[in-house]
């Protein structure tokens, strides 16, 4: 029997609130690479709410798809474009988005484990930065694990 979703758990949380608003969510991601996509699905009523993502890994797709301009890309701005463009892009009222380093080896002048993560919320966008510890599979999960749970405590006003 699978267990029931617990009302702390960041994924029942934002299938509550964005449910209550009538509100419907997308995300972007680089670093985290559909991981994050992964748990907003694996989320209650997904279906009713969450739109899909865009995973652009490279900077090219960053660029084109979600307008952001180019340079470097491990950085607060580009999170909030991301944000911002799959927002646009998918018509979401509420969006999370990922950039950042994997690892093992430093980007940008950046050590590995460095995230950023963006949230659009009705229009407005603010930017977190991360440091994820452990080889990179662990650096993704963390950073997914963590932007899924900003988004929830953003929605519900304590973030």
């Amino acid at each position: 029997m699978p267990a029931t979703p617990e009302k702390d758990d960041p994924k029942q949380r934002l299938a509550d609130l964005v449910q209550q608003r009538g509100w419907r969510v997308a995300c972007a991601e680089s670093v985290t690479a559909g991981l994050v996509a992964d748990k907003l699905a694996q989320a209650p009523s997904a279906s009713d709410w969450f739109l899909g993502g865009v995973v652009a890994y490279t900077s090219e797709v960053k660029q084109r798809l979600l307008d952001v301009a180019p340079g470097p890309v491990v950085n607060p701005e580009t999170a909030a474009q991301m944000a911002r463009g799959v927002a646009r892009l998918l018509d979401a009222q509420a969006t999370v988005a990922t950039t950042g380093v994997g690892g093992p080896d430093a980007q940008e002048g950046q050590p590995a484990g460095t995230v950023w993560v963006g949230l659009f919320v009705d229009g407005e966008v603010e930017t977190h930065e991360l440091h994820v510890d452990g080889d990179p599979e662990d650096v993704c999960t963390g950073a997914a694990e963590r932007a899924v749970a900003m988004l929830a405590e953003r929605l519900g006003g304590s973030g």
